[in-house]
């Protein structure tokens, strides 16, 4: 389906239509029409309907009168850190569930912006403020994709743009599959923000049979693996989908993937003090590592209000780097932003909303 049925399928739902073709249809709207509608809204990022006057006033008119919105998520709290280089959104969306993401802006024209897939999450990892809450629903592809849009926006005030989109938000991207590659279609539609697949990032704690399937999607979206963990034992302490999809399943499913893409697996690896920090555990890594287009990405731990965990030291996860460095393994240490306005995925809307219930892993 392209970008743009898909974008029109969710707005004519939201108004009481079954679908794109039911809305066109009872509008009498001519394909043009739909053309300058959707590249008002996600090419030049106008914020309503009524300011595109290349429509005829009278069609303005009428769907503006229908609640017919360029966007489906409500900002409720935007913060921005004390170094201008972070800034984080809570998001309402139309049944009052609230959902987050962040844009980070770095040194130079490099702008980041994280995005959420779920309203909570299902896989309850136990140092993350979003799996502590429990899971709620799944976002369509249009709310998960307007969060992108709406820092696309708040960019474009200041002449710059959104390069790199990543799902690590809220959520399982996996878990919620079908709207995930749907919003991943919206993101990088020429006639809208125009973002290449090399600029997209889906991060997953590890669905291996999804994993499977996004290999066969041939689309040169780049892999995110939330490992955190060395074997199984440790893994499965904080993260129960170990117990259904092992360490050894889900590094087959990564030779999978290498092997049919020949594309570079990311494996993100935050750092817990006295979990998963210790010289062994690195030397772990660094075996299961050797030898792949892999590259691991030491993260330093946000505590979060509910959470057991506490941080390793800077010192350390140096440390814990040069063992992998020394094995072979190409390594980065991410610089922790936005730590002053509560960025770690899930501690804004932790602060807004109750716990959600929580749900079995399967999908």
């Amino acid at each position: 389906m392209d970008a743009q049925t898909i974008w029109f399928d969710d707005v004519a739902r939201g108004i009481g239509f079954a679908d794109a073709d039911d809305f066109t249809r009872a509008l009498d709207l001519k394909n043009y029409r739909l053309i300058q509608i959707y590249r008002a809204a996600n090419k030049e990022l106008l914020g309503a309907i009524g300011e595109v006057t290349t429509l005829p006033k009278e069609l303005r008119e009428t769907l503006e009168q229908r609640g017919f919105s360029f966007s489906s998520v409500e900002p409720v709290v935007v913060q921005r850190s004390n170094d201008a280089q972070t800034t984080k959104g809570l998001f309402r969306l139309h049944d009052g569930n609230e959902v987050e993401a962040v844009l980070m802006e770095h040194y130079g024209d490099r702008t980041t912006v994280c995005i959420s897939s779920q309203a909570g999450c299902a896989f309850a990892c136990a140092f993350c403020s979003t799996g502590q809450a429990g899971f709620t629903r799944n976002l369509t592809s249009r709310e998960i994709f307007d969060q992108a849009r709406y820092f696309a926006r708040e960019l474009a005030t200041r002449n710059k743009r959104i390069t790199n989109v990543v799902f690590m938000g809220m959520g399982e991207p996996f878990h919620n599959y079908v709207a995930v590659m749907g919003a991943v279609a919206l993101l990088h539609d020429p006639h809208g923000l125009g973002l290449g697949h090399r600029h997209i990032t889906i991060s997953t704690v590890g669905l291996v049979d999804k994993i499977d399937r996004f290999t066969d999607e041939g689309l040169q979206v780049n892999l995110a693996i939330s490992l955190h963990a060395p074997n199984d034992r440790v893994r499965s302490g904080f993260m129960p989908v170990n117990r259904k999809f092992s360490l050894e399943e889900l590094m087959a499913a990564c030779e999978r993937y290498v092997a049919k893409t020949n594309r570079k697996v990311f494996f993100e690896y935050v750092m817990l003090e006295g979990v998963n920090d210790s010289p062994e555990c690195a030397r772990e890594l660094a075996e299961l590592m050797r030898g792949k287009l892999y590259h691991v990405n030491l993260i330093p731990y946000n505590t979060t209000p509910d959470g057991p965990f506490a941080g390793t030291p800077d010192p350390r996860i140096w440390e814990f780097a040069a063992v992998l460095d020394k094995a072979g393994v190409p390594t980065t240490v991410r610089k922790n932003m936005g730590r002053d306005i509560a960025a770690a995925c899930g501690q804004l809307r932790a602060e807004t909303q109750p716990k959600a219930h929580k749900l079995p892993l399967s999908s």
